[in-house]
């Protein structure tokens, strides 16, 4: 994959398609690269009027098979500032960023809050190549997630806390990069901010109403941040940056048998996932499904219509109140 970037990167600029500097827009207007939707959402927010932002993955697209264009590469080169995430599901960034040098600044979302390990809880489809020490069994977990961890999980952005966070640094970000236009970048990063603020209480205010915060995905579970948030427990089919798609049958049983004894009304399942395993752990535990959006990245309809974090995690919100106050 790096070889072939690398030569893609390099036709592109024996084509001479690439500036040799950032190249300013007549607008004059600063040019924002975002890998994600969050990363998107949250600069566009704090941008306002006074910046282009572009989404680079192709809104519907899944984020860990992508294979960027050279016209991707010439775009990640030649912006103001790129934003990417930073974790496994982009690697390919990291090799776009040795070799095509950006002329512009670059900014990891991992890179601005505190992270967390991917976590292997109980029940969860082993990775292939993944070996858990028995020892490990051990491990202290402050919500009894019974699980041991791996990599860095990377889907900082669940937890609205630090989507609210990320976007107040990318508003101070802006400000250092077009300090004419300093204090309009912080007042918006700010407001938005303060929506998600809201939204988080309001989060907050719902799980500290609920007797019992037990989930069941029968999907991947890109979630962690969200859940240690809002002190919940889970059991998902796979970790949150699986490629695996299809669960062994002591999994689809275990979380089979967790919505049977927990009494739980409804299985989990993530934005454009086909909901296969969830449909079936579902209709063996005589329990209903629903999906909730990870806002990883958005459908061609829903960026039409224009979605934001805050639409879609109010969306999640919502889901959460008719599906989890029927236990």
């Amino acid at each position: 994959m790096k070889k072939l970037l690398i030569c893609m990167l390099a036709l592109a600029l024996l084509a001479g398609c690439a500036p040799a500097s950032v190249q300013e827009p007549e607008d004059g207007k600063l040019h924002i690269v975002a890998t994600v939707f969050p990363a998107y959402d949250f600069a566009r927010a704090a941008a306002g009027d006074l910046a282009d932002v572009e989404l680079l993955l192709p809104p519907g697209t899944e984020s860990h098979s992508y294979e960027p264009t050279p016209a991707d590469i010439l775009k990640v080169q030649s912006c103001d500032l790129f934003l990417y995430l930073g974790g496994d599901s982009d690697q390919w960034v990291e090799t776009i960023l040795e070799a095509a040098e950006p002329t512009g600044r670059t900014l990891a979302l991992i890179d601005c809050v505190e992270t967390l390990e991917e976590e292997h809880v109980e029940g969860m489809q082993e990775e292939v190549g993944h070996h858990h020490d028995e020892d490990e069994d051990d491990h202290d977990h402050d919500h009894d997630h019974l699980g041991t961890v791996t990599e860095i999980d990377e889907h900082v952005w669940t937890a609205p806390a630090n989507a609210a966070a990320i976007t107040r640094q990318f508003g101070e970000v802006l400000a250092e990069l077009d300090s004419a236009n300093g204090e309009q970048y912080r007042a918006n990063a700010e407001k938005y901010a303060e929506e998600i603020d809201t939204l988080d209480g309001e989060f907050h205010a719902f799980f500290d109403s609920l007797p019992d915060r037990t989930i069941v995905f029968g999907d991947r579970f890109p979630l962690r941040y969200f859940a240690e948030e809002f002190d919940l427990r889970y059991y998902a089919a796979f970790p949150g940056c699986s490629t695996q798609t299809e669960p062994s049958a002591a999994t689809i049983a275990f979380l089979t048998d967790k919505v049977r004894e927990e009494g739980i009304s409804t299985v989990w399942y993530i934005e454009f996932s086909n909901h296969l395993v969830a449909d079936a752990i579902a209709e063996a535990a005589g329990a209903g499904t629903a999906m909730f959006h990870t806002c990883h990245n958005v459908s061609p309809e829903e960026l039409a219509r224009g979605e934001t974090y805050v639409t879609l995690m109010r969306g999640n919100l919502e889901r959460l109140r008719a599906h989890l106050n029927e236990r």
